[in-house]
């Protein structure tokens, strides 16, 4: 048997570079084992986990590598298989591009990454953890694969099904910012147990969840949503200009540089804003229309006609524009109201994703400075500087690019922490 100073062992499945498992590690309980595809997400995830063993590749063809490593451990079942599988294939933030390219044909109608699941319960079924806590964007409980039997079925019915009747559990979408977390990041977490004390708690309860200890306006007594001000609101300014857009003293506190016609966007968008409103910045005029979106076939689209010169004196406006190519014309760049537009103070951050340093992402620039988050402030509002982690390999750090990445894909680590926490203490009996 391993010797541990911890009683409890996890299996970390789509480990990624190990985010989320900061959370689980803060818990006491130790992850002897993971499985990542991408070789440089091993990299970084052996340099934060030197102690746990990492299988790096496809878990279509490791699923058997990874049952026989595990029961070579000699710790018996895993206390927890925690696992994230990819959410491109789900995400609502993806949809409307999937459907495009489906419909072009560029894409097939089934998305391979959504049958992750299958080999994730052929481990789990083999293994038999007490828990299993599985994270993936809401949309995964509306979403249907074809099983291994060429039959359709919704995912998390699939899952009851694969467990069985020895285990209990459902899926619950929960926002980060009601747990203190300055994110309205909305997750679906999916929690199974075969542990007497679990079911016990379930039946009494009907959540696995830990209690929310935050609300948007303090209501039910709780404390209100944490800010953007209150998260970032203190940091040194920057701005996305050569030689202003990195901080000396912080690491990781900087940002792109924009070139100079969206710079001039940006610095005349105002507060709580978007630059495809601006207005006219040579006569004063401030009625040209404004850009929207309105929904046609029930699918969002933004508005065709907004203006990009002045209604009263002609002038270029500060929106975002473009010189065609084939007509050699200017014309506005296609984009919903969502983008180029800057974040408020008095509300969480929105839903962070790989693409937040752009600043054509979804309500990503500063409020008041010129420039997009930094990946210091990312990494603050996913609470992933609450704990230690390196971002660097053999002392070199990670490029920017696959620092947006992990940052974007992960979960609050102290989510994840909160929840194992409850279930530690559901076991402990603590709560019943």
């Amino acid at each position: 048997m391993k010797e541990s100073n911890s009683s409890k062992y996890a299996l970390s499945l789509f480990s990624s570079a190990g985010i989320g498992e900061l959370g689980v590690k803060a818990c006491g309980i130790d992850i002897l084992l993971s499985n990542e595809l991408l070789k440089e997400r091993c990299m970084l995830y052996h340099e934060n986990y030197p102690n746990t063993e990492s299988i790096c590749g496809d878990i279509w063809t490791l699923q058997n590598k990874i049952i026989e490593e595990w029961k070579n451990k000699n710790v018996g079942n895993p206390f927890l298989v925690y696992a994230t599988p990819p959410c491109q294939g789900m995400s609502f933030n993806s949809i409307g591009r999937i459907q495009y390219e489906i419909r072009m044909g560029k894409r097939p109608k089934e998305d391979p990454r959504n049958r992750l699941i299958i080999p994730t319960m052929e481990i789990t079924k083999k293994l038999q953890p007490q828990w299993i806590l599985l994270e993936n964007v809401p949309d995964m409980q509306l979403t249907v694969i074809r099983t291994e039997d060429n039959e359709y079925k919704n995912i998390i019915e699939y899952i009851k099904e694969k467990l069985g009747y020895g285990y209990v559990g459902k899926a619950e979408v929960v926002n980060c910012a009601d747990y203190g977390i300055p994110q309205t990041r909305t997750r679906l977490i999916t929690i199974f147990t075969k542990s007497e004390k679990g079911k016990a708690y379930l039946n009494k309860y009907s959540t696995f969840l830990p209690n929310r200890t935050h609300s948007q306006n303090g209501e039910k007594g709780l404390q209100k949503w944490v800010t953007l001000k209150e998260a970032i609101g203190n940091l040194p300014s920057l701005s996305a200009e050569k030689g202003k857009n990195e901080s000396k003293d912080i690491s990781w506190h900087i940002v792109p540089i924009m070139k100079a016609e969206k710079f001039w966007w940006v610095k005349n968008t105002p507060y709580n804003e978007t630059a495809y409103n601006n207005q006219c910045i040579e006569c004063g005029y401030k009625e040209t229309p404004r850009h929207g979106m309105f929904m046609k076939d029930g699918i969002h689209q933004s508005k065709k006609d907004t203006p990009i010169y002045c209604a009263k004196c002609g002038a270029l406006l500060p929106r975002p524009s473009m010189i065609d190519k084939e007509t050699g014309l200017r014309r506005r760049i296609k984009g919903f109201d969502s983008a180029y537009r800057r974040m408020v103070w008095e509300l969480p951050s929105p839903t962070l994703t790989q693409n937040f340093q752009y600043e054509a992402s979804d309500k990503k620039l500063h409020p008041e400075q010129n420039r997009t988050l930094s990946i210091y402030e990312a990494l603050k509002l996913q609470t992933i500087t609450d704990f230690d982690y390196k971002l660097s390999v053999n002392n070199k750090p990670i490029s920017r690019n696959l620092c947006c990445q992990i940052i974007g894909e992960s979960i609050p680590p102290r989510l994840i922490k909160l929840i194992c926490s409850n279930i530690l203490a559901i076991e402990k009996g603590e709560l019943l």
